[in-house]
């Protein structure tokens, strides 16, 4: 398989900590440095060396620098950033920016946290460099940066934003116009080691990992970062394989997906750093808090709380009444209570409140049930969070870490 990439430039790492570390081009510049310069040369190599602990190699690092802070990388821009900040903010971890222009923030329910706005695919470097312990991002951003490294564990993969699928879109007409399937492409006689299938991406590793997995040989990519659609009109290219969210900029251009071409399913997920989770005092208290917020207040999204008064001779009565409705069962199970009525002077028991859950889906139908076997004033309010126990993910992750 042969992979067009761009321009080579080779690139130097400077000589600064994992938590400052830049890539810079070689300049063949000669500096003479002599007498009171030397020591001065030597005073900030020392003040550099001794501000990490952790060793750098291939970008990443050996061991978590020494710093007291928690820090968690988010996205930086766009809706996937407005969607983290929404998110974080009805989990109760609102977070605070002193001024909008600055990169770093706070979370003041998270007082040993510091939050980083970082582009997405920066995100997941720094979380293989050890400069960030915790980050939101992209499923499809990363498998791209971060190309299977173990360091990389998954907390929870569903944060309910950002769905996208990653897809191989072949032109609609020409050539391509009866072929649907990635076996279809693939057969194609037009495919040779002169005259390959031509790919515009950004997922240069995604890619090629793909085609060859599905065993087509003769392909070449060549790297793009917008206006993907334009290249199969444009002649530069024979396919993409590009983010896609409803298709409907693909049908606008006259491109389709095809069948067995969907690389992966992606939407946000909240990322870490294995050691950072292993060595690093406080980051594992503090993801099982963020992890509870989040998981409380997704497994509350679209649910209600319901409320009904029925009529009846006892609780068990009443409770054999609902258990005749499909809609009415809540969580574990109705709850069921006297309603304690004060009638010529005494108080008596004639009514039982009853309390469950119901998704938003199954609303009016359940109103409709309880009124079916006697509920009236019916009571209906929104779900903020549901606790439970332990999240199931929370258990996963300490497996995960061998804990």
């Amino acid at each position: 398989m042969s992979i067009a990439t761009p321009l080579n430039t080779t690139l130097q790492r400077s000589p600064l900590p994992s938590s400052l570390s830049v890539f810079s081009p070689i300049h063949t510049t000669t500096v003479s440095v002599t007498g009171t310069r030397k020591r001065c040369l030597r005073m900030v190599t020392s003040c550099v060396s001794s501000h990490s602990q952790s060793s750098v190699h291939n970008g990443v690092t050996d061991a978590v620098s020494v710093r007291n802070q928690i820090r968690l990388g988010l996205p930086s821009k766009g809706r996937m950033a407005t969607d983290t900040l929404d998110l974080l903010k009805d989990c109760q971890l609102s977070v605070k920016q002193v001024n909008p222009r600055q990169y770093v923030a706070q979370i003041p329910q998270l007082p040993n946290t510091e939050v980083w706005f970082q582009r997405p695919k920066d995100i997941v470097r720094k979380l293989l460099s050890g400069d960030l312990d915790l980050g939101i991002v992209g499923l499809d951003i990363v498998s791209e940066f971060g190309q299977g490294n173990d360091d990389l564990i998954i907390v929870h993969e569903a944060l309910n934003f950002g769905d996208c699928h990653l897809s191989l879109a072949i032109p609609n007409y020409g050539i391509f116009e009866n072929i649907n399937s990635l076996e279809e492409l693939a057969q194609m006689p037009q495919w040779t080691a002169e005259r390959p299938l031509r790919v515009a991406t950004g997922f240069t590793y995604l890619g090629p990992k793909f085609m060859k997995e599905n065993g087509i040989k003769h392909v070449t990519f060549s790297t793009a970062d917008g206006a993907l659609e334009a290249a199969p009109a444009m002649g530069i290219a024979d396919a993409i394989l590009d983010l896609v969210s409803s298709g409907t900029t693909l049908k606008e251009n006259n491109l389709k997906e095809i069948e067995g071409g969907v690389v992966l399913q992606s939407q946000a997920a909240l990322v870490a750093s294995k050691r950072a989770l292993t060595e690093r005092t406080g980051a594992l208290d503090t993801v099982h808090e963020i992890l509870e917020r989040l998981e409380a207040h997704l497994k509350a999204a679209g649910q209600f709380t319901v409320v009904a008064n029925m009529r009846g001779t006892d609780a068990e009565e009443v409770a054999a009444r609902l258990k005749t409705q499909p809609s009415l069962s809540g969580l574990q199970g109705p709850t069921i209570s006297p309603v304690y009525c004060k009638r010529d002077g005494k108080v008596s028991i004639e009514f039982y409140a009853i309390v469950i859950c119901v998704p938003k889906t199954a609303l009016y139908e359940s109103v409709q049930q309880l009124r079916a076997v006697g509920g009236s004033g019916v009571l209906v309010s929104p779900l903020t969070y549901i606790f439970d126990e332990e999240t199931p993910r929370w258990s996963q992750l300490l497996s995960n870490l061998g804990l």
